[in-house]
């Protein structure tokens, strides 16, 4: 029986005595990072704007995974959660937060010279959101709110955010920019066939997999990716 690792693990193929010792050398890496739930945390408004549209009951309490569970069991719940979407990842974003450790993670990143890049599956405007709010404005306005492009912020230039229509563009993009790791939250865009093998996929997510036959590795928190990445003790 093949062992299950609980909060990271690294994958056989990875060979740590070989990849990690380029961590803290001259060796520059180009670190791909997704958008949605992976730079950007959106469980408390959720919860908030479900409850205003009494989606779910005022005591109810759990993250995105679980309101989307109650709300797909509803009439029309399917069509309510993507309302409930364009609000959140539109105008709603205004009070979404950071993951925690993601700032020590980008300030590293820059203080070592490794290249930041955001390329996010992420459409122009919500799916039946009636305000018509451009979604991809609203996440550069709330990047540039967090001094992601500032140079006494995070320093990571414009021109190194990608919004892409469909999947597919999304994995096209990630080969095209010569990514070194990608970052995402979502297992179905690592393991697709066209994610770029030359590429080091990382799973943010707390769960448990099954070590052997994953081709990604899994990381709980972002002080998990930086203790991975540049070969720590946590």
């Amino acid at each position: 029986m093949r062992s299950i690792s609980w909060l990271f693990a690294v994958p056989r193929k990875h060979n740590a005595a070989r990849w990690f010792l380029i961590g803290g050398t001259d060796v520059r890496w180009r670190i791909g990072l997704d958008f949605d739930n992976t730079i950007v945390r959106y469980d408390k408004v959720f919860l908030a704007a479900a409850r205003e549209r009494r989606l779910v009951s005022e005591d109810f309490a759990g993250n995105k995974r679980a309101i989307r569970d109650v709300m797909r069991r509803l009439p029309d719940g399917e069509l309510e959660w993507q309302r409930l979407q364009g609000y959140v990842y539109g105008i709603g974003i205004a009070d979404a937060v950071m993951f925690e450790g993601l700032d020590g993670f980008l300030h590293r990143c820059r203080a070592e010279g490794h290249a930041v890049l955001i390329i996010s599956h992420k459409t122009e405007y919500g799916h039946s959101d009636p305000e018509r709010v451009n979604l991809r404005q609203a996440a550069f306005s709330w990047m540039t709110a967090r001094g992601f492009f500032c140079d006494d912020g995070y320093g990571i230039p414009v021109e190194h955010v990608f919004f892409e229509t469909t999947r597919v563009e999304k994995l096209q993009r990630i080969a095209d920019c010569a990514c070194t790791h990608f970052i995402d939250d979502l297992e179905e865009v690592l393991s697709d066939a066209a994610f770029p093998s030359t590429v080091t996929g990382i799973l943010f997510a707390d769960r448990s997999i099954d070590s052997e036959a994953s081709p990604y590795i899994v990381c709980p928190t972002w002080r998990h990716i930086e203790a991975v990445l540049f070969n720590e003790d946590l």
